[in-house]
């Protein structure tokens, strides 16, 4: 039999044997494609549709939220309530109704750029409230260093502001402060920042880097990047001194010192092809540290939620499809055994497997929100499908194909053709038997597989097929 190993999901390159035309609704890993688990509720609905979920946590304490254009909830995982925490009197809905959200120390931080910086102090803060009466209304927040550090205003759409060193309520720049501001001169209005022991800031068409430098500047300015910089805010992910983003042209990485393309000639023209530019301003991403993954949920012109799925340990690409309208990284906060009840009503009806890290408290969840809830991807495998680019180039016919996909189960069918420019039709699904061997009969030139794993298995890394040359008339 001939061993086929499933490669990269390359489907800006044409389709040739080694690489797949097809990798959805799985993960990339180191051998092969793990699953992508569906989304499950987890938290009762809000009093409204939501935009958005982050988490903060100080000590033992983790706080979960969630916002809508004009409000925020806090969770909880004792009785799955979103209470709105808001200010009195809730808040404008800005530009977009998004927030951006940092922590610094114990305080969570939230600005929409409508409103003075949003602040909650875990472990004391029933409600957010303005950070302080001299904070900025601004678009943006991080933290870089010991700073909070904020990002455009409506005013001025490159300007940089940042706090006091070690206090977050002091804005007031002075002999006795170190608090004060920058206007970027060149690269358009800002679009993000990223923090961290340095900060990066993003702009329309360029990215600067602000390293902590002392009295009498307190931080200094470098360009990066002159004429590329983010499309849009929502696709900055962060993780370590690694920012990823979409650009005009495609998906990048930034170290602080340069940047690079991660998805040229792989992925890029596919993605722009498929996204609903008009609706591109609704992107969301996440990092899920324990995978090495980085999502980008994006709505593709055909109004389905798509994801774009990178693992960055190996730089392999697959895709998704969901129902969650926004995702994010948010910390776990820990289930006791007396909150089951609020998820299920029995355990064979849970949703969730007992073994997820969705219950264990201080982990990092993939999650997000749809319509008015929260969801997490911890739910069953999605159904999946991996299709090989075209294989063998003689006259050949493919009598049995054996699924590699450890546990589980796996269908496979099979497209053949004579020449390279005929339709690609698949025909009839091949179910496993006792022995995993799915019997097939399809002749051709050229022959893609496609193979669809489903249920528990946790890597499919390739199909064997018997493959047998066919005399020509």
């Amino acid at each position: 039999m001939e061993k086929v190993t499933f490669g990269e999901w390359l489907p800006d390159q044409p389709p040739v044997a080694g690489a797949l035309v097809e990798a959805k609704n799985v993960i990339p890993q180191q051998i092969g494609y793990g699953p992508l688990p569906s989304i499950s509720a987890i938290s009762n609905d809000a009093s409204e549709n939501l935009n958005g979920v982050f988490s903060g946590r100080f000590g033992d304490t983790t706080k979960v939220f969630a916002s809508s254009s004009t409000k925020l909830f806090e969770y909880s995982s004792s009785n799955l309530n979103l209470t709105n925490i808001s200010q009195a009197g809730d808040y404008s809905a800005g530009e977009s109704g998004r927030w951006s959200t940092a922590q610094f120390g114990k305080v969570v931080l939230a600005a929409n750029g409508e409103e003075i910086v949003q602040a909650y102090t875990i472990g004391t803060s029933s409600n957010f409230a303005d950070l302080a009466s001299a904070a900025p209304t601004a678009h943006f927040v991080s933290v870089v260093r010991d700073f909070v550090v904020c990002g455009r205003t409506n005013e001025e759409p490159n300007k940089v502001l940042w706090s006091d060193i070690n206090d977050e309520t002091d804005w007031s720049s002075g002999p006795t402060s170190q608090s004060d501001f920058q206007i970027i001169p060149d690269g358009g209005n800002i679009v993000g920042i990223t923090g961290g022991e340095f900060g990066l800031i993003f702009l329309q068409r360029g990215i600067s880097r602000m390293t902590y430098a002392g009295a009498p500047l307190y931080f200094q300015f470098d360009t990066i990047s002159r004429g590329l910089g983010c499309l849009e805010p929502k696709s900055i992910a962060q993780y370590g001194n690694l920012s990823f983003f979409l650009s005009d042209d495609g998906f990048y990485f930034c170290d602080g010192t340069k940047v690079q393309p991660i998805g040229a000639e792989k992925i890029d023209r596919f993605f722009f092809n498929d996204a609903e530019l008009a609706l591109l301003n609704n992107m969301s991403v996440a990092v899920d540290p324990v995978r090495r993954c980085i999502f980008w949920l994006y709505t593709n012109n055909s109004s389905i939620q798509s994801i774009l799925i990178y693992n960055w340990q190996i730089q392999r690409w697959s895709r998704g499809e969901t129902t969650a309208d926004f995702i994010a990284s948010v910390e776990t906060e820990g289930i006791t055994l007396e909150s089951l009840d609020n998820y299920s009503a029995s355990l064979d009806d849970l949703g969730i497997s007992l073994d997820d890290r969705f219950w264990v408290a201080d982990n990092t969840l993939l999650a997000g929100v749809e319509d008015r809830k929260i969801v997490a991807f911890s739910g069953a495998t999605t159904g999946a499908e991996i299709i090989t680019g075209d294989l063998v180039g003689q006259n050949s016919v493919i009598t049995l194909a054996k699924p590699q996909v450890d546990s589980g189960t796996a269908n496979v069918s099979i497209a053949s053709r004579t020449r390279l420019d005929s339709e690609v039709s698949f025909g009839a699904v091949a179910s496993a038997d006792s022995e995993n061997r799915c019997s097939v009969r399809s002749h051709g030139r050229y022959h893609r597989v496609k193979v669809s794993p489903s249920g528990n298995y946790t890597a499919a890394v390739g199909v064997d097929l018997d493959i047998k040359a066919r005399g020509m008339r």
